[in-house]
């Protein structure tokens, strides 16, 4: 099932805002599992690429 078919689904039973927050939350949870993919990288190790590149992932939640 493709995104916009899941969200025309949702919409049929949901209002426009609760389905606004189901995707929010689904792209926040997305976004915090790529970063521990990084962060599995950086454990144990100074700083370096992997973990910046968790708190680049994470910071895109914090551009909205």
């Amino acid at each position: 099932m493709i995104k916009d078919t899941a969200v025309q689904i949702l919409l049929e039973h949901f209002s426009e805002g609760m389905v606004r927050t189901i995707v929010d939350v689904l792209i926040e949870d997305e976004r915090e599992e790529c970063a521990k993919v990084a962060d599995e990288y950086a454990d144990g190790l100074e700083r370096n690429y992997s973990e910046i590149i968790a708190d680049a992932i994470r910071a895109r939640g914090d551009s909205k």
